[in-house]
């Protein structure tokens, strides 16, 4: 996998070409990405429901233990899905806004993938990556969430905006469905 010096977009990798992504990183893909995986994967739902699913289990118990007032049960429960749910939404922020300080001294990125895998070139850094480190992915309406395997548990967002021109958004779509399984 070529990630330095070529101006092409689609260098030939014997089983379709590569395409190549530039783009800047901001808070606000870490946070779609973060919503995206709640929604599709049952370990993101876990994540986002444990909370409010304790604290309803937990009020229920109390209030049958100490033989409380219907109406002290309902109020408990609400106020308690309420802190509870506005917690998970601010535990996913929470998450998106550290995993963006750790890509941010990347800056711009120049992304190049193919059959094989992904390179992908910062200001102060690069890496490259075989497909077998990903499992699955989903798409947002902003970007391609790539999710780690059974030994990974990363988490690669590549942005939409960095496509170099629309039909490479049908390229990368095509690579991924070759190598992992869409969500």
């Amino acid at each position: 996998m070529d990630i330095g010096g070529g101006e092409s977009s689609q260098q030939d990798t014997g089983r379709g070409t590569a395409v190549e992504f530039v783009y800047q990183l901001v808070v606000a893909d870490f946070e779609e990405a973060f919503r995206g995986r709640a929604r599709r994967t049952a370990a993101g739902r876990v994540q986002v429901l444990m909370g409010p699913l304790v604290v309803v289990v937990v009020l229920a118990v109390f209030s049958v233990v100490r033989d409380s007032e219907p109406h002290v049960l309902i109020i408990s429960l609400v106020l308690g899905l309420a802190v509870t749910v506005r917690g998970a939404v601010r535990g996913l922020r929470t998450a998106a806004r550290r995993m963006f300080s750790v890509m941010e001294p990347y800056g711009q990125c120049r992304m190049v993938a193919d059959d094989r895998g992904m390179a992908t070139t910062g200001e102060r850094a690069s890496f490259t990556v075989e497909w077998t480190v990903f499992r699955d992915y989903f798409e947002t309406p902003g970007l391609f969430v790539l999710l780690g395997g059974d030994r990974a548990s990363g988490i690669a967002v590549l942005p939409k905006r960095g496509a170099q021109n629309p039909a490479d958004l049908d390229r990368l779509r095509a690579i991924l469905d070759r190598n992992l399984k869409r969500l």
